[in-house]
């Protein structure tokens, strides 16, 4: 059984059909590459995965079960964490509270401990401060833990933002162009990352990413989607090699 599975989606906007009949399956700890050129409907597919928007037809299957109709906090609770192109953290709270906010899901006390800061409240706290310093630790941002997001390198905050969705302690990581606006050292790094949340962590991945150098390097399988369909799908070898999405890439010769 796929950890993820992607089953005939179709959505319409107004009169647009931004995806047509999409399919793709995730296995458990795989690191799988989503591409296609700028509007070929990626993003769209990460928001109907974890919510955002609702499929015209089509299913997702998370472990084998229907997670299409759930609200996004009812996906984010049932493992699916994501990161976004655009940096969304509260960049007016430090890099910590940040982290501390992906664990809301793990907090069972109730405003009256939490007033007093007291019994579960304590205890909690102490459990979710020592994951989230394990995180910092991790992603290598130990300088940077008490200082206030707006005022962090773009690259440290999107290191951050990966922090914020492992804090989360996700069965299926979504990540939305995660070295866009990097230059070489800071996608370096971020690809090593990446790697070594899949390889160390057993996390399972689906990543869209625009730089074909990395998605050709780290990801163990590959879905290309142009204009809301699904053209190729394959090992990285294979999805360069094929005419199709060297077509829809480069265009006709």
């Amino acid at each position: 059984m796929p950890k993820l599975e992607v089953k005939d989606l179709y959505i319409n906007f107004g009169g647009i059909r931004a995806l047509n009949g999409v399919s793709f399956a995730v296995d458990d700890h795989q690191l799988f590459g989503l591409i296609g050129p700028n509007g070929a409907g990626k993003t769209t597919i990460l928001n109907i995965i974890n919510g955002v928007y609702h499929p015209s037809s089509g299913n997702i299957f998370l472990d084998g079960k229907d997670i299409v109709k759930l609200n996004p906090y009812q996906i984010a609770e049932k493992g699916v964490a994501r990161t976004f192109q655009n940096i969304e953290l509260f960049k007016n709270i430090s890099v910590i509270d940040n982290l501390m906010l992906g664990r809301h899901q793990f907090i069972q006390s109730g405003i009256l401990e939490g007033s007093f800061y007291v019994g579960r409240c304590l205890k909690e706290e102490i459990v979710n401060r020592d994951r989230v310093e394990e995180i910092i630790e991790f992603l290598e941002i130990e300088g940077h833990r008490k200082k206030i997001v707006r005022t962090l390198p773009y690259g440290i905050q999107k290191r951050v933002e990966l922090g914020r969705a492992l804090s989360m302690d996700p069965k299926i990581l979504l990540l939305d162009e995660p070295c866009s606006g990097m230059n070489t050292e800071e996608t370096e790094d971020m690809a090593r990352f990446i790697l070594d949340i899949k390889e160390e962590m057993g996390i399972t991945i689906l990543m869209i990413e625009h730089n074909m150098e990395v998605v050709m390097d780290i990801a163990d399988r590959i879905c290309v989607i142009n204009f809301g369909m699904k053209i190729a799908e394959g090992n990285p070898k294979e999805v360069q090699n094929d005419p199709k999405v060297i077509k829809a890439y480069l265009g006709e010769d």
